[in-house]
């Protein structure tokens, strides 16, 4: 990061984006909107939102209906993550295949890191209010972030939780503007320097659908069951995150893989029919 980069600075709350998926109660929408303000952020993304607009968002919001004013409203998760190179997904669960998971602070500090070290947005993925996030849209996240409640009573509802970590991501922006500040801490394989920029989310979800393609062509996935395999290969890749010539190298792999296969296929004669 750059300390001395005023304009770089500015750009950094607007590159992160919060997503709401399948959000029950308009009200939550609108409080959502004022934690946001609050703390200086202010691109919402709202994934099929049962109700919105609504007057209970509009009343909620208080001061921050501008913020819903400019939400984007989208059908599929896949469409609120174009041009993202960085996903958070918020959950308390623990899951059957283990992800990598950080506090609100941590995440917000590596945030501040990928602001500045690529050009590319962040999204933070908040789930639905009586389930959270399912596992198909944790398994597209880079990072899990959990806030360390009270374990006697943890819970919270989905508005507080995003004042928490939108609280959490200001503070790790102020702590930029003063270059006396401690370094960022950081996370496994996040900060080193590359002479490539990470491909962005949009991407990688059309490399896991190539790279299972190619895994069926030669038999390598278990037929009966493929999702545990393919579960953690995706973790593996969100950990690494490819970069541009990595992702071409292993797309290139990948149709090399099935061609081989199609000319294999083409090349074998056909049983004759017994008469």
């Amino acid at each position: 990061m750059r300390p001395d980069s005023a304009a770089l600075r500015e750009t950094m709350l607007h590159r992160i984006r919060i997503v709401m998926i399948h959000t029950t109660h308009p009200g939550n929408i609108g409080s959502a909107a004022r934690a946001m303000k609050t703390m200086g952020l202010s691109r919402l993304f709202l994934v099929r939102p049962e109700h919105f607009p609504h007057a209970d968002s509009t009343a909620l919001a208080s001061g921050a209906a501008d913020l819903l004013d400019t939400a984007v409203v989208v059908d599929d998760l896949n469409e609120a993550l174009q041009g993202v190179g960085w996903v958070v997904g918020t959950s308390a669960r623990l899951r059957h295949i283990p992800w990598p998971r950080f506090d609100a602070r941590q995440v917000a500090e590596q945030m501040m890191h990928e602001c500045a070290a690529h050009d590319l947005d962040i999204a933070i993925l908040f789930g639905r209010e009586d389930r959270g996030l399912t596992n198909e849209e944790l398994q597209l996240c880079h990072v899990h972030l959990e806030i360390p409640t009270n374990p006697d009573y943890s819970v919270l509802n989905v508005a507080a939780a995003m004042q928490v970590v939108c609280y959490e991501i200001r503070m790790a922006w102020l702590a930029t503007l003063s270059p006396a500040q401690p370094a960022v801490v950081q996370m496994p394989l996040t900060h080193v320097e590359w002479d490539e920029p990470p491909v962005s989310q949009e991407l990688m979800q059309q490399f896991y659908k190539h790279m299972e393609q190619a895994f069926r062509a030669v038999g390598f996935l278990d037929v009966e069951h493929p999702g545990p395999m393919l579960v953690r290969i995706q973790r593996l890749f969100q950990r690494v995150r490819l970069d541009r010539l990595e992702y071409n190298l292993l797309r290139g792999f990948f149709k090399d893989v099935l061609k081989m296969n199609n000319q294999r296929s083409d090349h074998q004669p056909s049983r004759q029919r017994e008469s």
